[in-house]
């Protein structure tokens, strides 16, 4: 193994160490959701109030989910027998992969979770530690247990418990893999009826998708199943369970690669290396080659398409098409599954999850594929990205309706339409709006200037951003402390090999960059020599030079210095767009309520109704980068009329004209904040308002109202804040808050980036 090799994952181990330990060790945590700020609040929350529902309760056991939070909280279980990649590392080590899990449920579907892991080997007593536990749950995910104790577990505790349980390492890899057989027999002209299955691991992920292949119509004598011992036949003694004996066959042959010939899906879920070139070159035409071993696959597919161009191909890896993850499916089955009361996931719920996800890779991705076009339908893209922001809103529908039809729904859903559009409240909660931003960026070399080159921050951005493909970066700063601080911080960075140094104190180009920005302002009293000391001392002068020149991207800039002056200096280099007066801000907010977006936080002390229009509809834009359909609500300390004043009528005035320039936009007011967010609140002054839920677009009268709310909202929910997003600049330049994080930093980056790009 290389030494870069060895260094990136001694640093992925370290960063990884550090991320679990600081601010706060683990991954999650607990938070009450009603106040306890008074005497009467405690007599609600605990004696004598609390009598009352445990009253309720105990008179019909089905209020339970009406006076506690049992409905939305599901339990992770794990005796850390098999641990993705690590193995049986036991119960206490395999804690840091069952918080992982249970932060995914909540960013993903806004499930809560415990995980519970248990100190115990013997299936029959692990099911009587897990089985007494259902009055707690709404339901309950088991996680990395070895086969075949898994399979026992799992049907044991389906009978007793009237919960769903549901086995991830099996039924989850097994729905997205069911999707992908669909598609890809779709795409190939063929019917599941017919295929040929070779099969690569007789474990529980392998027997998962195997069966539920077998529901979508696959038959029995087409499957053919191999595990490290061989061909699984009537002639080996080892695979009588029940799990793994129903797919033995009678043959003579000992391992998969003597009847391959002539295979139409190869399913891997074993080892690097099980699928060799020699045996894919003799599979049938346009094979489905689903290599899931991680993080080596069965077989490579940059090799699986040099042999067979034809060919399919599926793997667990997140850097290629097709990734089967089953973060695609869990959280949201078990959404669909518990705003039903659903007593079990039954086959099914699973199957309508499987035509959902297959569904969805119809429609075109909102991601774009490694050379920049938006992925669509095809061998490529036969399955929805794991981070697609609609799975949500497919799968868990689907799933609650399959419950609703099969009978096992205890809380029926009577207004689909309404249950979709409370999904909503998820789509953006997750924290997860940056990916379309950093999936467009990825592989498309664009090159950004940070003009805080000597920061510690931006070095470590520098780090994530060529790891993830995100940008090029281009540091000012004076080389040797670059060089220093590198040092100091212990990151592996080559300066002039991974990224380039413009130098304040010595650059070739520096003639040329004082001639540039003279002609630029040597008509606003800045004399030639003034320039000189400018573009020596100025580093954002000196990044809006190289944008200017086409020498670099965009630029980023601000976290020294005065946020207006970086303006100015942006203004007088950069450029306004065509048509736009001026620039403004864009500042957003991830919490975990959901997402917002504010403008304009940092440049208009008053802006003109005029302004504040322009402002929206940039804003609007800007929101469709990250797939965002905008929801505007205009503030105020007015109404819809209740008051008059400067302000208040300065906001009635752009809603009026914000609806003239566009009748089908979402936007509303002027209004109050709790209106903005109360949709019950803001329907007794409006019944007919066009802004349905949440507004995720606010505008503000003045910066007094929109900086001080956004610093406030910051700081009182620990939100994490993206920008101030500059608009209105003829090419992407953008000014950072001080406070910025390196997190904040890449995530600008990228948003520079895209913007760069021309797309969105």
């Amino acid at each position: 193994m290389s030494t870069d090799v060895n260094e990136q994952r001694k640093a992925l181990r370290e960063a990884a160490l550090h991320f679990h330990e600081y601010p706060k060790p683990g991954k999650l945590e607990i938070q009450p959701i009603k106040p306890l700020g008074n005497q009467r609040d405690l007599a609600l929350a605990y004696s004598p109030g609390v009598a009352a529902p445990c009253e309720e309760i105990a008179a019909d056991p089905d209020t339970v989910a009406r006076y506690t939070s049992r409905q939305n909280l599901v339990a992770v279980i794990s005796n850390g027998t098999a641990v993705l990649g690590l193995g049986n590392i036991g119960a206490l080590a395999s804690k840091p992969v069952m918080e992982g899990k249970a932060v995914l449920f909540k960013k993903f579907a806004g499930i809560d979770v415990f995980d519970l892991e248990i100190d115990e080997l013997d299936p029959a007593r692990f099911v009587e530690a897990v089985a007494p536990l259902w009055p707690t749950f709404g339901g309950i995910n088991l996680e990395d247990i070895r086969a075949p104790d898994c399979f026992a577990i799992e049907e044991a505790l389906r009978e007793r418990m009237p919960i769903p349980v549901f086995h991830d390492d099996q039924h989850g890899t097994a729905i997205i893999v069911g999707a992908a057989v669909l598609n890809g027999l779709e795409l190939a002209g063929k019917r599941i009826e017919d295929v040929k299955i070779c099969t690569s691991g007789a474990g529980a992920a392998a027997i998962a998708c195997l069966n539920v292949l077998v529901a979508l119509g696959a038959r029995h004598e087409n499957i053919w199943v191999a595990d490290k011992d061989g061909l699984v036949t009537h002639k080996r003694n080892d695979v009588n369970d029940k799990w793994r004996g129903q797919f033995r066959r009678e043959s003579d042959a000992t391992t998969l690669a003597e009847v391959i010939d002539g295979a139409d899906i190869f399913l891997g879920l074993s080892a690097a290396g099980a699928l060799t070139p020699e045996m894919l070159q003799r599979m049938a035409s346009r094979p489905l080659i689903l290599a899931l071993a991680n993080p080596y696959p069965e077989i490579m597919p940059e090799v699986a398409r040099e042999v067979r161009p034809d060919a399919m191909v599926c793997t667990g890896r997140s850097d290629y098409p097709n990734q089967v993850n089953n973060v695609l499916c869990f959280p949201f089955i078990f959404r669909g599954a518990l705003d039903v009361a659903a007593t079990t996931i039954n086959e099914e719920m699973k199957l309508a999850a499987v035509r959902a996800i297959a569904k969805l890779a119809h429609d075109p991705g909102l991601e774009v594929s490694a050379s920049g076009a938006p992925t669509v339908f095809g061998p490529e893209h036969i399955i929805p990205n794991p981070f697609d922001q609609r799975l949500i809103l497919r799968i868990a529908p689907a799933v609650a309706r399959a419950a609703v039809e099969s009978g096992v729904a205890k809380r029926p859903i009577t207004d689909w339409e309404a249950y979709h559009h409370s999904l909503n409240r998820f789509v953006f909660r997750s924290g997860l709006v940056m990916k379309p931003i950093i999936d467009r960026a990825q592989g498309r070399n664009q090159r950004i200037a940070f003009a805080d080159g000597e920061d510690e921050r931006v070095l470590r951005a520098t780090q994530v951003l060529l790891e993830e493909r995100i940008a090029r970066p281009i540091l000012i700063g004076r080389p040797s402390v670059i060089e220093a601080r590198i040092e100091r911080f212990g990151l592996h960075l080559r300066p002039g090999t991974d990224f380039e140094v413009i130098n304040p104190e010595d650059d070739p180009r520096y003639r040329d960059y004082v001639a540039l920005f003279h002609s630029l302002v040597g008509r606003s009293g800045v004399t030639p020599e003034t320039a000189r000391t400018i573009v020596r001392t100025n580093t954002t002068v000196i990044g809006a030079l190289a944008v200017k020149r086409g020498e670099a991207d965009a630029l980023i800039c601000g976290l020294q210095g005065r946020y207006i002056r970086h303006v100015r200096d942006i203004r007088s280099v950069v450029g306004l767009q065509d048509g736009v007066q001026d620039v403004s801000a864009l500042s957003m907010l991830i919490m975990p309520r959901g997402v917002f977006f504010l403008a304009d936080t940092y440049v208009h002390i008053d802006p003109s109704a005029d302004a504040l229009v322009g402002i929206a509809l940039q804003a609007r834009d800007h929101l469709k980068r990250f797939n965002i359909e905008a929801r505007i609500a205009l503030l105020s300390y007015s109404n819809f009329g209740s008051r008059d004043g400067q302000s208040a009528e300065k906001m009635r005035e752009v809603y009026q004209r914000l609806k003239a320039i566009d009748p089908d936009m979402i936007v509303e007011g002027e209004m109050q904040g709790d209106l903005a967010l109360n949709s019950e609140l803001r329907e007794r002054y409006i019944p007919d308002t066009v802004l349905r839920g949440e507004a995720n677009l606010l505008l503000f009268p003045n910066l007094d109202a929109a900086n001080l709310s956004m610093t406030l909202l910051k700081e009182m929910n620990h939100a994490l804040s993206v920008g101030p997003i500059l608009m209105g600049t003829r090419s992407p330049a953008h000014i950072l808050a001080p406070s910025s994080t390196s997190r904040g930093i890449v995530n600008m980056a990228a948003i520079a980036a895209t913007e760069s790009l021309g797309e969105g």
